[in-house]
């Protein structure tokens, strides 16, 4: 079933325009060119209309906001609606700040976005208005566990039916739906956690999985989430003695990029509600 979804980047090599943050842009870049899409970028208002024009998808990712970046992302998000593409937003550390939290929500408000990806906390900033994060990172008071994963699915399908958006919630247990079926998924490991970027990595990744699959974007969207997780626990145990984040941010990249189908279908930890 994934086979399908990673085939069809590998075959089309879709190109995502990302307006994304200075921190992780070079990771991200790197990471769609590993899953076997082609990566552009440009946050320049007088430039923005014309790179999203010729590409496939377009990622929106908030994480280092400026009035150029801002601008540049309605200008971007209204083509790329105009034309049909893909739209995400990373809405990164929406709650932490009025201007990220009131840009995310004006992103929502302004444009159709096909998906919304975030940590619980950013996700329900989004679907309240207001709330609080850990900076970028997720309050540990809102972290999805076994023990509140029902009302936590419940409220990312009333979220997608509210938006209509498909909802990826990315976390210790990742969520991604639509107002009717959940994927729930629980690749990954928690030294993920110690490289900067691996979520603004897999809103790109997310971005080519849904350009290359546009008649099943959400299960693209998990196949995209268990990718990025799978790698994370393969590269870990490639880890040797002396390695470090920045030798683990590298081995993950390096896993996507020799990932298949089968490999993705063998490693995929996910059950459907």
């Amino acid at each position: 079933m994934f086979k399908t979804c990673i085939d069809n980047v590998r075959t089309s090599v879709p190109l995502v325009h990302n307006i994304t943050n200075y921190v992780t842009v070079n990771d991200v870049a790197n990471i769609l060119l590993a899953c076997g899409g082609s990566p552009i970028m440009s946050d320049e208002p007088l430039d923005v209309v014309d790179i999203t024009s010729i590409c496939g998808g377009l990622n929106i990712n908030i994480g280092t906001l400026n009035e150029r970046s801002i601008g540049a992302m309605f200008a971007a998000g209204k083509r790329a609606n105009e034309l049909g593409h893909v739209v995400l937003l990373d809405p990164v550390g929406a709650g932490a700040s009025a201007l990220r939290t009131n840009t995310a929500l004006d992103l929502m408000k302004k444009l159709r976005l096909d998906i919304i990806r975030g940590n619980i906390s950013e996700i329900k900033t989004l679907a309240s208005g207001s709330g609080s994060t850990k900076g970028v990172d997720a309050d540990v008071a809102d972290a999805v566990t076994e023990e509140n994963l029902e009302s936590a699915v419940e409220f990312a399908k009333d979220f997608a039916a509210r938006t209509g958006s498909i909802i990826a919630i990315t976390g210790a247990i990742d969520i991604v739906c639509d107002d009717k079926t959940a994927y729930v998924i629980r690749n990954g490991c928690a030294e993920m956690s110690r490289i900067t970027g691996t979520g603004c990595q897999l809103s790109g990744m997310m971005t080519a999985f849904a350009v290359a699959n546009p008649d099943n974007m959400l299960e693209a969207a998990a196949a995209a989430v268990c990718v990025m997780g799978l790698a994370g626990e393969i590269g870990k145990s490639r880890m040797q003695d002396g390695d470090g984040n920045s030798t683990y941010r590298n081995r993950i990249i390096d896993v996507v990029y020799n990932m298949d189908g089968e490999t993705l279908e063998k490693g995929a930890k996910y059950e459907v509600r």
